[in-house]
């Protein structure tokens, strides 16, 4: 049976919930968290809080479908290691990445902020183990150019989390790549308008330069700025067409001429179109990254 069957239960999947005692503390916590996280609820039958954290926090977990699982200790029956981690008070929740706590809090707490924390500890995916391998199938195929490939991962995800705004953008990626600018906008049109996803920004930032870029072809562009090094509207134009083609490093290289030559040309229009790249090709990007620090040390020189 595969993790793609619908028949299978987030129980009868993993065992995701269990009653955790010192005796199993070793296995069911230390080792299992080798694997994948682990949250224990640290409760007693007598506290109220827990009657009403225990439930929420189950439910969350069965929501994660097997990207974390939780055991419960009943601290009056096993308070060996309720001592040694130095619960004072419930509930208690630790989290266990690697056999180590990572992560925790005390008493009751929202909905929203225990999918928060189980977010957190699953990388923000909130989804299966299966929709982050997905994932990861579909960057790896996009990093090949394997377009087909990145394509089926994507849409895989998205048959099983529609609202999956990391697949969204990957698909819209897929179509940028393939040349496809209005299926790519129509793509990340699903994400929500407010979306803070990084993937979702960048497709974005990616399609309003695309938007902006100039119709002349790029090497008479590259002509014209070396006709005339400080034609800084024809460096602009050929820093946007470049962008548009995908040519971050490119239009970094020439947008950062432009500012080191005259910081407030156009209203800084040359320093707002970086940002813009950076964004498009990712903040975490080597190419945003070497751009903000060569811009800051033109900035601060």
């Amino acid at each position: 049976m595969t993790l793609l069957d619908p028949t299978l239960t987030p129980d009868a999947a993993g065992d995701l919930i269990k009653e955790g005692t010192d005796a199993s503390f070793m296995t069911d916590v230390i080792e299992a968290s080798k694997h994948q996280p682990v949250i224990v609820d640290f409760w007693a039958t007598w506290c109220g809080p827990c009657r009403t954290l225990g439930p929420a926090l189950e439910k969350a977990v069965r929501a994660a479908k097997g990207a974390v699982k939780m055991v419960k200790i009943d601290v009056d029956a096993n308070p060996a290691y309720a001592g040694q981690l130095r619960v004072q008070s419930i509930p208690t929740v630790y989290a266990f990445v690697n056999g180590q706590p990572v992560d925790g809090f005390q008493g009751a707490i929202p909905d929203s902020q225990i999918k928060a924390f189980i977010d957190k500890l699953t990388g923000g995916q909130g989804g299966s183990t299966e929709t982050a391998q997905l994932l990861e199938l579909g960057e790896e195929s996009l990093s090949l150019n394997d377009l087909g490939g990145a394509a089926q991962a994507f849409a895989h995800v998205l048959q099983i989390e529609p609202e999956n705004e990391k697949a969204i953008a990957g698909m819209a990626r897929v179509y940028l790549a393939d040349g496809d600018r209005e299926q790519a906008a129509q793509t990340i049109a699903m994400a929500p308008l407010d979306s803070k996803d990084p993937s979702v920004q960048s497709v974005r930032a990616q399609l309003a330069l695309a938007a902006k870029a100039p119709t002349g072809a790029t090497a008479e562009l590259e002509a014209k700025v070396a006709a005339d090094p400080n034609d800084h509207q024809a460096r602009f134009d050929l820093a946007e067409a470049q962008s548009a083609a995908g040519d971050f490093k490119g239009a970094v290289d020439n947008l950062l001429s432009i500012v080191k030559a005259n910081r407030e040309w156009n209203d800084q229009a040359a320093r707002k179109q970086l940002l813009t790249i950076f964004e498009a090709a990712g903040l975490s990007s080597d190419v945003s990254k070497d751009g903000r620090r060569r811009l800051s040390s033109i900035l601060f020189s």
